[in-house]
C-alpha cells in the first residue's frame, strides 16, 4: 500500500446483470476481497434508502479491513438502461487514524471531487475506453491525497514549540505564538502572489485560481516574541462559497486585498468583511489590513487613496498600498498585523 493518506480508490459500476462491479481501482494489486467488499457495500447501501442516490459525500466504515471510505455516488443518464439511469460510485479508502482530517474537510473535498465526477460522467457518456476513465480516477486520488497532506501538515497545533526546531530560544524572548491570518479578496487581485512575496520572496506572474484554500507558514521574530504565522489564502470564486466559512474559524486577523486597477474588487471588500464578521459572531472589531495591491500599475489605477482610506476607517482597519510584483510594503504590512495581534493579547 502507498503511504498516501488515500490508501486506495475503487470505481464501482452497477451492472444490470452482474450487480455491483468494481470496475477500476488503485493500487493495481489491491486484493479482490477488498475490491468486492467495498464495491458491494457501497452500492447495496443505496437499497436502504429506496434507491435514493446521495448528492454529497458519505463516509462508510469497512471494519474488516480497518478502513473507512469517503464515497461519492454518481448518477447519470443512460437511455440504454432500465430506468434510463446508470449508477456508479467512487470510494476513497483511508485508515481510521485519519478520521479527523476527513470529517473536518468533508465539504471541501466534496467540491474538489465534483470536478472529477463531471469529467467521469462526460467520459462514460462518450463510451470511451476504460483506461481513459482510469487516468481520471487516478488523477482524483493524487489530487485529494495532495490536498489532504497539505492540510494535515499545515493545520497546526497552536502550542507546539516544534514550530521552531532550528531556533535557539534566547532568554530574552518572552513569548511563542501561533497566529492564523485569513487572506481574502476577489479572484485575481493578487492574494496568492502577495503571500508568496511575503513567505518566499517570490512572485508568480501566472494567476492560478486557488482550489478552495492554500495554507502557507512563516516563522518570524519580533523584539521579544517568536511567531509562527499560518496564512490561509481563501479562494474568491463563487463555487467555494459553501465551504469558505469553515476556514474562518480560529482566525486572529484578516487581510482583505483588492486590485487598485479593478473597481469591482474594491467594492467587494465590504462583502468580504461582513462575511467574516457574520461567521465569527464577534462584537469586537477585526484586526487587520485592507491592502490595495498592484500599486506598481500607476497608469492603470482607478481607485484613489482617499476613498480606500475612508473604507478602511469604516471597518476600523488599517490601509496600505502594496505591490506583489515589486514587494513594496508587503512584508511591513504582515509585520504590522503581527504586532497589532500581540498588543491585543497583552494590553
Amino acid at each position: 500500500m502507498s503511504e498516501d493518506i488515500i490508501n486506495a480508490i475503487i470505481y464501482t459500476t452497477l451492472e444490470e446483470n452482474l450487480g455491483p462491479n468494481p470496475h477500476l481501482w488503485y493500487p493495481l494489486d489491491l486484493s479482490e476481497k477488498i475490491r468486492m467488499s467495498v464495491g458491494i457495500k457501497t452500492i447495496t447501501m443505496l437499497s436502504a434508502d429506496d434507491g435514493v442516490v446521495p448528492s454529497s459525500l458519505v463516509i462508510i466504515p469497512f471494519p474488516l479491513f480497518n478502513l473507512k471510505g469517503v464515497i461519492r455516488y454518481i448518477e447519470r443518464e443512460d437511455k440504454n438502461r432500465r430506468g434510463k439511469v446508470a449508477i456508479s460510485s467512487i470510494a476513497l479508502l483511508f485508515n481510521e487514524a485519519h478520521d479527523i482530517i476527513f470529517y473536518k474537510y468533508l465539504e471541501y473535498l466534496d467540491s474538489a471531487i465534483s470536478e472529477s465526477v463531471d469529467k467521469i460522467i462526460e467520459l462514460e457518456t462518450q463510451k470511451v475506453k476504460s483506461d481513459q476513465i482510469y487516468v481520471e480516477i487516478n488523477n482524483l486520488r493524487i489530487k485529494i491525497s495532495e490536498i489532504l497532506k497539505d492540510l494535515q501538515e499545515k493545520e497546526i497545533a497552536t502550542s507546539e514549540l516544534e514550530a521552531f526546531p532550528e531556533e535557539k530560544i534566547e532568554k530574552e524572548v518572552e513569548s511563542l505564538y501561533n497566529f492564523k491570518i485569513v487572506v481574502c479578496g476577489d479572484p485575481g487581485v493578487g492574494k496568492t502572489s502577495t503571500i508568496l512575496r511575503f513567505t518566499d520572496g517570490a512572485f508568480t506572474r501566472t494567476y492560478i485560481p486557488t482550489l478552495g484554500v492554500n495554507v502557507s507558514e512563516k516563522n518570524i521574530k519580533t523584539s521579544n516574541s517568536l511567531v509562527k504565522l499560518i496564512l490561509w489564502d481563501i479562494a474568491g470564486q463563487e463555487k467555494f462559497d459553501v465551504m469558505r466559512h469553515h476556514f474562518y474559524k480560529g482566525l486572529e486577523a484578516v487581510i482583505l486585498i483588492f486590485d487598485l486597477t479593478d473597481r469591482k474588487s474594491f467594492e467587494s471588500i465590504p462583502n468580504w468583511y461582513k462575511d467574516i464578521k457574520n461567521f465569527i459572531k464577534s462584537e469586537s472589531d477585526l484586526i487587520g489590513f485592507i491592502l490595495g495591491n498592484k500599486e506598481d500599475l500607476t497608469d492603470e489605477r482607478i481607485i484613489n487613496q482617499e476613498e480606500a482610506i475612508k473604507l478602511a476607517k469604516d471597518f476600523n482597519l488599517e490601509y496600505i498600498e502594496t505591490s506583489a510584483l515589486t514587494g513594496k510594503n508587503v512584508e511591513s504590512s504582515f509585520n504590522t498585523v503581527v504586532d497589532t495581534i500581540i498588543k491585543s493579547k497583552n494590553p
